[in-house]
């Protein structure tokens, strides 16, 4: 009789212990203090953002393609249209967010211009990436500045 009264107890207290997250009315399921973040938080597939959502075509459109439901063709033609929408949404971001000048300011802009300023042009080879060279490593032409 003790045996089946400790094996009814255990019973109980594992079905508690199962139940007790499902019959709780706190539904935070993150670390303390981290629910009040999450009140505005929008899900990426409602965003409004045209940036976003055609970054969300081109994942699902290589999903597809993974998975053999888009052809090769309907696949390029899908890809280089969203590629084009996305593109156009991030510039279309990247002005109203910093501007044309900011852009312009940019460090990172700075040096790269700058490094294209320095690379020598081959007229056969295209840009060689030895700044300071005067003939090309590949086929022995003059090098001349990049046109600007």
């Amino acid at each position: 009789m003790i045996e089946l009264l400790a094996g009814v107890a255990v019973a109980v207290a594992a079905l508690a212990l199962v139940l007790e997250p499902i019959l709780r009315r706190e539904t935070h399921w993150g670390p303390p203090g981290a629910g009040d973040a999450d009140d505005d938080f929008t899900p990426l597939d409602e965003s409004e953002s045209p940036k976003i959502r055609a970054l969300l075509a081109l994942k699902e459109i290589e999903f597809d393609r993974a998975t053999g439901k888009l052809s090769d063709e309907d696949y390029d033609q899908l890809k280089a249209e969203y590629a084009r929408a996305a593109l156009v949404a991030m510039d279309a971001e990247q002005t109203v967010k910093d501007g044309a000048t900011a852009v312009a300011d940019d460090p990172a802009e700075a040096l790269i211009r700058a490094a294209r300023a320095s690379l020598r042009v081959c007229s056969a080879c295209g840009p060689r990436p030895e700044a300071e060279a005067t003939f090309c490593s590949e086929c022995g032409r003059r090098l001349t500045a990049p046109a600007a």
